[in-house]
């Protein structure tokens, strides 16, 4: 967890600092610069004043460059005990997210990629711009309160397949993915239609409606696919979570929760994907990808599922236990790629630069 008081290089940041964007709830120039966010979770903000900080990322051919960030919040709602208790890392659009600060200093061309394995390690590349066999489809930016949102055109699950229309956030910063009706109807039905399983009464502990007791030998999985605008169809390894709910005895359940409002692509959606966040050229890419390998060039193919596998195989290593918070047993490694010969900019030799460590994805206005 990151603490100013605990670093030598942390400074706080004036209002006149053009890095301040609530300037006008200042009391004066050199007063301490506020920062502000609200979230779709209910009741849920960080605040608290801006801080300048050194972040340290490596790069791509194992040389160390040193970049500068800043972070300081305070958190109510949610963040306190259920989600990401330490914060976010700002990947949004805005112009002081890290990705933007990156690009716009010349470091980095205006992309980054985010890659998580099975046990919900992963890595984040600023500067990739994917490679030219991944799949793809435009984002559908709102200019005002631009975010990563993306059309959903159809769902398939299993021998199930319909048409959709619907637009989804794609959320590096939330574990799990969230549907509004009528896409959660029809997701969530279709998989349970296909379930040959015993459901598990609903629990409140649990955010999934839809939970199974384990088979010990025949449990199956169906495939999960989301066809996106273009026609490139979004394939989803890791549908489900197992959960423990009491010693020795564990259920499966559907990793998707209702949602009142908005549709969210989560993080356990992206299993085993190299997902591309192309803001250049304004689209979202895909591959299935080794997520422990750093080599652009040594993608592999995410090893499918055996229905016939044990059940703990067939749900890959992570579980979720209703007391756990959801970020537990996540950690990211970040890296920098430097840009490609043919970038038309000229780039120089990563300096100290500042990235602002913010929690820029889910704000409410």
């Amino acid at each position: 967890m990151y603490s100013p008081n605990m670093s030598l290089t942390s400074q706080k940041v004036p209002c006149n600092n053009n890095l301040c964007e609530l300037q006008s709830e200042c009391s004066g120039a050199t007063s301490l610069c506020p920062y502000k966010v609200a979230y779709v979770s209910a009741d849920t903000s960080s605040s608290g004043t801006l801080v300048e900080d050194i972040l340290y990322l490596m790069t791509e051919d194992a040389r160390s460059e040193v970049v500068g960030e800043d972070c300081f919040w305070v958190q109510t709602g949610s963040f306190l005990d259920v989600a990401a208790p330490n914060g976010l890392f700002g990947l949004g659009m805005e112009k002081i997210s890290v990705p933007s600060i990156l690009a716009n200093s010349g470091f980095t061309s205006d992309s980054f990629s985010i890659c998580f394995g099975r046990d919900g390690i992963g890595r984040i590349s600023f500067g990739d711009r994917g490679s030219s066999d991944q799949k793809e489809t435009p984002f559908s930016v709102n200019k005002v309160h631009p975010t990563y949102n993306i059309s959903i055109v159809g769902i398939s699950v299993g021998s199930t397949a319909t048409k959709a229309d619907f637009s989804a956030l794609v959320d590096t910063g939330t574990s799990f993915t969230y549907f509004a009706d009528p896409a959660y109807t029809q997701i969530s039905g279709a998989f349970h239609a296909q379930v040959q399983d015993k459901r598990y009464v609903p629990d409140s502990r649990i955010p999934f409606e839809y939970c199974y007791y384990m088979s010990s030998n025949n449990t199956i999985i169906h495939s999960v696919n989301l066809t996106t605008s273009g026609g490139d169809q979004f394939p989803v390894s890791d549908p489900t979570i197992v959960i423990s709910i009491q010693q020795n005895e564990f259920v499966y359940c559907f990793a998707v929760v209702k949602s009142n409002k908005l549709n969210i692509i989560g993080q356990n959606f992206f299993t085993g994907l190299r997902v591309v966040f192309d803001r250049e050229r304004m689209v979202l890419g895909w591959k299935q990808f080794n997520c422990y390998d750093a080599e652009q060039s040594s993608s592999l193919p995410v090893t499918p599922r055996n229905s016939s596998s044990s059940p703990h195989d067939a749900f890959g290593q992570g579980s979720y236990t209703p007391e756990a918070t959801k970020e537990s047993g996540s950690s990211t490694q970040v890296t920098v790629l430097t840009p490609p010969v043919n970038c038309s900019s000229s780039f120089k030799t990563l300096t100290n630069i500042v990235v602002l460590l913010i929690l820029l994805h889910l704000p409410i206005f």
